[in-house]
């Protein structure tokens, strides 16, 4: 791939303009949904477990949003000690869990949240609330993995030259993504998010903690404050896409990173350019174009709306586990555990496993 491919559509800040109608009744139509309520039960045990064992979890979202009320995070550790950690900032909630030697290390920790489909009607600035100074400032700031110097600096600035309003240059990185990146089966888990890498070496391919990061990244560089939200699949989509939602209650492995980016006049804004490359590759017969019906109405869609079919756990970058002898990790979606001999791998079933389940409570009122 050369510079002027890498870059091919760094230039067409306005592309975007000919979906604003669709865009507009997809906002209405996703506004008008319900609150839906979810149990979702998290149960980790350590196989292989030696000396002191720990065990961390991330909790639903801590702080409440248009798109999701974490009404409870509860837990359970038979034998061990736990307790639920927070950060306010990035919203970030750890259910963290220590257990002697001699003792079964098992933690199961259940979240009841409630979620909402979320939509922000970008053609005309609305009423958005208020973000305080501090929380655009926290949201600009780099992280290891997504600096916002050099090559980042630098491709952010080619993709927004000569858009003038922050909806202009949300757009066109939006648009750079879907066109420039590709989701790669291999990839482990959801990604590492390592975007200065992927820049670098011109391989733009990867899961959600890739793109997604990719897109906040470059938002954050450009001046817009943005976020990754680490979550999980709850549920299948009612939208018709087959690969946006687990099939069934167990969700083990249906961990989803999107993105936010706040935009004067309109506030915090979803986006979600990974999910259009996972229709691209994965949504059945696979392989479909960028031209394709159903990709171009998952374009329009997934810039300014979420289906809430998903759960937030929290906003957080570089995250040091409670009582962690081993590094930070770079975002917490999955499960942790430690032991005298070290970290565990999260992805490895032979010495960690875990089993998550949604399930929806259809009678609940909220």
């Amino acid at each position: 791939m050369n510079r002027r491919d890498f870059l091919r559509s760094a230039g067409v800040v306005s592309a975007g303009l000919v979906f604003s109608r669709a865009a507009r009744l997809s906002a209405q139509a996703m506004a008008s949904e319900t609150w839906r309520t979810f149990d979702v039960i998290t149960r980790v045990e350590v196989l292989k477990s030696s000396g002191t064992t720990r065990i961390w979890v991330p909790a639903a979202l801590i702080n409440q949003t248009p798109f999701q009320k974490t009404l409870s995070n509860t837990f359970n550790a038979d034998g061990g000690a736990a307790k639920l950690l927070d950060s306010q900032a990035s919203s970030l909630g750890i259910i963290a869990a220590e257990f002697p030697p001699g003792v079964k290390p098992i933690l199961t920790v259940t979240s009841r949240v409630t979620t909402k489909n979320f939509a922000v009607d970008l053609s005309a600035p609305g009423k958005a609330p208020q973000t305080s100074r501090a929380e655009l400032d926290y949201f600009l700031r780099p992280s290891k993995l997504q600096p916002n110097d050099g090559i980042v600096k630098e491709t952010s600035m080619e993709i927004t030259k000569g858009a003038t309003t922050d909806v202009d240059k949300a757009r066109a990185i939006y648009e750079w993504i879907v066109d420039n990146t590709f989701r790669n089966p291999k990839t482990r888990g959801c990604g590492l998010g390592d975007i200065r890498f992927m820049l670098e070496s011109k391989d733009l391919g990867g899961k959600c903690a890739d793109l997604n990061a990719l897109y906040v990244g470059l938002a954050r560089a450009t001046g817009l404050p943005a976020r990754d939200a680490y979550g999980i699949r709850l549920a299948k989509s009612d939208l018709g896409y087959k690969s946006l939602g687990p099939s069934t209650e167990t969700v083990t492995k249906a961990q989803h990173c999107r993105a936010e980016v706040n935009l004067a006049g309109y506030g915090w804004v979803p986006v979600d350019p990974a999910d259009v490359r996972k229709v691209v590759l994965e949504e059945p017969p696979g392989n479909r174009p960028l031209d394709d019906e159903m990709v171009r109405k998952a374009r329009v869609r997934l810039f300014g709306s979420w289906e809430m079919n998903w759960m937030a756990y929290n906003f957080a970058n570089d995250v040091a586990l409670p009582g962690s002898s081993g590094a930070a990790v770079s975002f917490l979606m999955y499960p942790q555990a430690e032991t005298s001999e070290g970290r565990l791998d999260s992805l490895d079933p032979d010495g960690f496993r875990y089993e998550i389940t949604a399930k929806e409570i259809p009678s609940a009122t909220n």
